[in-house]
Parts: structure tokens; C-alpha cells; sequence
């Protein structure tokens, strides 16, 4: 427990610090006269840069002391936070915030990696209920401090990325001083950086061109078939890398298996659906409803809670009965319910609705994300731990990555033709409407008409990305269907490598 509290502390300064700017985003952009595909972008390079390492990191888990990499990850996330803070356009901030998902992506991965080290898989779901416990905390006080911090004027927005500072320091602290994880260093053995790299570049072109699609060019254009086809044929070389190099930074072995192959689809789809619906929940509370920063944050609390009691409840039922797989199904469905609800929601829906919904989507991420995890760690040797769970985070965190740069597209699309549909109604040119060069999520810096239409075009378009979320999130309700019913091991390890393509390996009593 000594060492689990430095661990925790980690992972509370990682969810904070996302929490924390998600709530006051819309005032970010908003100081610094950004757009909506900005407003998405400073989300996605973080989720970008913090999925491309996301293996890296993993594999350097197997290779290199896991606390030293752990204390490194730390400095990287605190610079880049207090970098953020200074930043003074858009451009800037975004730059900062992809640096700031290298630490992101270090600490996410490394955490579940020395937890899974020190732990059996079997005793280990009740520590991850502490790992959901201490992410819902982290989840709930993150949006109010964020907003207290936005709404105090002595404050500001800044102090949203200063304030991650001091608990880094004394997270660093804590770890050089409790944390003891034995490391075995295994000679001869590179890291597969070419790879990673082209899946970074695969991934990174196609988010862009989603971006930018319907927008600067249109869907069937020159620019649409460089662009596609390029990411796919780089993607395509990353795989082939990854088949021929001695250590690949996506071990193919193992997620060519039955189970681990189904966790990361499900992995993929719940990443999709949490990361690219809920993103926008803060920026549906302030811009659809007109709800301050703090009052945007207490409106999220229902979320947190059905993570911390679902993570909690089902994380010790787990350890208890040694069966994952049924709370990962649950989880998946509870999730696609609460996103079917919240794809009926616009500018004027009860609040009572939307908070019921939350908390069964809250719900569904708790059950699902960490059990999805064990599932694949209970299936590799402690030697390949790091590399499978480096794996399912990438996935996940690509996944992530792919809805908010997608749901993002849609939401501005559609936010655009509310704008022009509302203006016309009223009676204003939308070409003149235009010309002031305000940013629309700058709702203080509007005239009076336009705000109420700005609102309304936002508020009524959220309701149509959650429905693609709950359609994303079905895929992982498939998924976890099919994933094989298995006992949990009480041993850290294998009792001997795990064949290359059975599931059932053998476990040591």
C-alpha cells in the first residue's frame, strides 16, 4: 500500500490535469479567439501524442527500470503543464499539450504496468476498484477546481495547467521514497522506434484529413485520396515492420490471440465512445445551456460517481469470484444505453435526463476500461507485461483519439449549419455576421441575437454525436460477447511462456 500511494497519486495528477482543462476549455479557446477545430485539436494532440508513445513506453517497461521511467514521465508531464500555462495563441497551446501527452501516455501505461508486476491478476481487481476510486475523484474534483480556477478572476484560466505542478513534485518525491520493483535487464534488446514512428504518422494523416474534410476540401478530392490512401500505406509498412523486427513495439504474437485480439477491439470502441462523447459534455453545459465553468463541473458529477461505484463494487466482485468477463459485457451495454440516452438531448433537455444518462455511461466505463485490461494482462508472462499492456492502452488511447477528431468534425459541421440555419431565420446574413472575426465559443465577445442562436446550434448538435457514440460502442458490446470465459491466475507470472497462439496457457497454481 506504501508504494500503491505514490502510484495513485501519479494517476490522480494525470486525470486532474485533463479534467481540470476540460471544463474550462471553452474559456481557453474562447481568450485566445480559437475555432471549434482548434478547440479539438488542443484535445486530440494530447490523446495523439500520449497513444503514439503509448507503446514506446510499454516496451521500455520490459527493458529499463520501470521507476526510473516512471520519474522521467513525471518530469516531462510537469514542464509541459507549466508550458501550457505560458502559451499565448492556440498554436502554442497545442504544440505544448502534445508534449504533455508523452508524459500522459508514460504515466497511464506505466502505472497499470507496475501494478500488474507487484500483483496477481486475480487479487488485482481490487486495486484496480482503487485505480477507478482514485480516476473518479481526480474526474469529479478536476472540473469544479478547473472551473473555480476559470471563474476567479486573480486566478485565470493559466493557473488550469499551473496547478498540476505541485503535485507533480510531491508525486516524484513520494516515489523515490516508497516505490521497490525489481528489474531484470535483458540484454541485446533495441526498441522498435521505426515502427512506432510510422504508426504515429499513419494515424496522425488520417486525423487530419477528418479534420479537414467537408471543410477546407471536399469528401471526393485529390486531397482526400493522397491523404487516405498515404495513411493506409504507411500503416500498412508499420505492420509489415512489426512482423520482422526482433521486438516489435505492438507484440502481432499477442494480440493475434482470441482474447487479447477481442479486449483491444472492445478496448477500441469504448475508447471511441467515452473519450470522443464526453470530451464535449463540459462545452455542451457551458456554450448549448450557458452554465459558468463551476456549474459546468458539479453537472458532470453524476458521470464520476457511476465510475467510482461501478470500478469500486465491480473491481472487489472480480477478485472475489476470479470471472472477468461478465462485468466487461455489462459495462459495455450499460455504456451503449447511457449514450442511446444522450443522443435524444439538445439545448432544452431536463437536466434530470441527461444526469440519469450520465451515470449510467459513468457506469459502463468503470465496469469495462480496467477489466479489459486484466483480461489481457491475466493472458502474458510478466516478461511481455509491459509490451500487452502498452498494446490495450495504445488502442484504447487511439481509439480515443479517433472520436474526438471525428465526433469533433461532426460537431462543427453541424454546429456551422445550425449557425447559418438560426442566422437566416432571424433574419442576419450570415456573411456579415461573420465578419466581426469572434470566436463563436467566445459566447461573453457575441452580440445578444447571436448568442442565443450560437447556443442553441451547439446545444442541439451534441445530441447527434452521442448517437454515433452509442453506434461505436456497440462494436465493443459485439466484442466483449465473444471474448472467451477464463479464471483469473493467483500468480504474478506464467508458469511458462504462453503459446503464440492459444489462449489457454498454462497457469501456475
Amino acid at each position: 500500500m506504501e508504494a500503491l500511494s505514490g502510484l495513485l497519486l501519479v494517476l490522480f495528477v494525470a486525470m486532474i490535469s485533463g479534467t481540470i482543462v476540460s471544463v474550462a476549455l471553452p474559456q481557453i479557446i474562447g481568450a485566445l479567439n480559437g475555432t471549434q477545430s482548434q478547440y479539438t485539436w488542443v484535445i486530440t494532440a494530447s490523446l495523439l501524442a500520449s497513444t503514439a508513445s503509448t507503446p514506446i513506453w510499454g516496451k521500455l517497461a520490459d527493458l529499463f527500470s520501470k521507476k526510473l521511467l516512471l520519474q522521467i514521465s513525471i518530469v516531462i508531464f510537469m514542464v509541459s503543464s507549466v508550458a501550457c500555462g505560458f502559451a499565448q495563441d492556440t498554436a502554442q497551446l497545442i504544440a505544448f499539450r502534445a508534449l504533455q501527452g508523452l508524459g500522459m501516455g508514460a504515466l497511464q501505461v506505466l502505472v497499470q504496468v507496475i501494478i500488474a508486476a507487484m500483483i496477481s491478476p486475480k487479487d488485482r481487481g481490487k486495486y484496480n476498484g482503487y485505480l477507478g476510486g482514485v480516476m473518479a475523484v481526480a474526474t469529479v474534483a478536476g472540473p469544479l477546481l478547473g472551473g473555480l480556477i476559470a471563474d476567479t478572476s486573480w486566478l485565470g484560466w493559466r493557473w488550469c495547467f499551473f496547478v498540476a505542478a505541485p503535485f507533480t513534485v510531491i508525486a516524484f518525491f513520494l516515489l523515490q521514497k516508497t516505490l521497490r520493483v525489481t528489474h531484470v535487464r535483458r540484454e541485446g534488446v533495441k526498441v522498435d522506434y521505426v515502427g512506432a514512428t510510422l504508426i504515429a504518422l499513419g494515424v496522425s494523416v488520417l486525423l487530419i484529413w477528418v479534420t479537414f474534410v467537408g471543410n477546407s476540401f471536399d469528401w471526393l478530392s485529390w486531397q482526400t485520396a493522397v491523404m487516405v490512401l498515404g495513411g493506409v500505406a504507411v500503416l500498412a509498412i508499420a505492420t509489415w515492420v512489426e512482423t520482422v523486427v526482433r521486438e516489435p513495439v505492438v507484440p502481432l504474437h499477442v494480440i493475434r490471440r482470441r482474447t487479447p485480439a477481442l479486449a483491444i477491439l472492445a478496448s477500441l470502441a469504448v475508447g471511441m465512445a467515452m473519450f470522443g462523447g464526453s470530451v464535449f459534455l463540459g462545452q455542451y453545459f457551458q456554450i448549448g445551456r450557458g452554465y459558468s465553468p463551476t456549474e459546468a463541473g458539479l453537472l458532470t458529477i453524476p458521470m464520476m460517481l457511476g465510475v467510482l461505484l461501478s470500478s469500486a463494487i465491480s473491481g472487489r466482485m472480480v477478485s472475489r469470484s476470479g470471472n472477468v468477463k461478465p462485468y466487461i459485457v455489462t459495462g459495455a451495454i450499460v455504456l451503449t444505453v447511457g449514450f442511446l440516452v444522450l443522443s435524444t438531448m439538445d439545448h432544452e433537455t431536463s437536466l434530470v435526463l441527461i444526469a440519469a444518462a450520465m451515470v449510467l455511461v459513468g457506469a459502463g466505463v468503470g465496469m469495462s476500461m480496467q477489466n479489459l485490461v486484466l483480461a489481457i494482462q491475466n493472458t502474458v508472462p510478466l516478461r511481455e507485461l509491459g509490451a500487452a499492456s502498452g498494446a490495450v492502452t495504445f488502442f484504447r488511447s487511439l481509439g480515443g483519439t479517433v472520436g474526438v477528431s471525428v465526433l469533433g468534425a461532426v460537431l462543427a459541421n453541424r454546429v456551422a449549419t445550425g449557425i447559418t440555419e438560426g442566422l437566416a431565420k432571424a433574419g442576419i446574413d450570415p456573411a456579415k455576421a461573420a465578419a466581426g472575426g469572434k470566436s463563436t465559443l467566445n459566447i461573453a465577445a457575441l452580440p445578444e441575437p447571436f448568442k442565443g442562436i450560437v447556443r442553441a446550434a451547439y446545444g442541439d448538435a451534441t445530441g447527434h454525436i452521442f448517437l454515433i457514440s452509442a453506434g461505436i460502442a456497440v462494436v465493443g458490446v459485439i466484442a466483449t460477447l465473444f471474448l472467451k470465459p477464463t479464471k483469473l491466475r493467483d500468480s504474478v507470472d506464467l508458469a511458462e511462456p504462453a503459446p503464440a497462439n492459444d489462449d489457454k496457457a498454462p497457469v501456475a497454481p
